[in-house]
């Protein structure tokens, strides 16, 4: 049994994230939360929210044991891009793109 939480058009661009993914798949959630705590990124404060989550689901609508879940997918897919322009030299225009992502996690229970 699998319990999985999403969040969506967070402000941090998939790039960035899927450092902080590839850190906490295949933890224990109370190990995955450990790192996430202390991690000093933007990102590992997002993902330890979705984490927390996902484990909450899974301890309440599925009664799963939450000593024996696991983090088994962590991702972060792109989510639809802010496009600003930025004044430059000679009356011309630079584009930024503001980046957003969906993450998602799933933890699953060990047998």
């Amino acid at each position: 049994m699998e319990a999985r939480a999403v969040a969506k058009y967070i402000r941090i661009s998939p790039r960035k994230m899927k450092f902080v993914c590839d850190m906490v798949r295949g933890k224990n959630v109370d190990e995955a939360l450990a790192i996430l705590k202390f991690y000093p990124s933007k990102g590992a404060k997002i993902l330890e929210k979705v984490v927390q989550s996902a484990t909450a689901n899974a301890e309440n609508n599925f009664d799963l044991d939450r000593d024996k879940l696991y983090v088994s997918e962590v991702y972060a897919n792109q989510g639809p891009t802010l496009k600003r322009w930025r004044p430059r030299a000679k009356g011309s225009a630079y584009k930024i793109l503001k980046r957003s992502s969906h993450v998602g996690a799933v933890v699953k229970e060990r047998e």
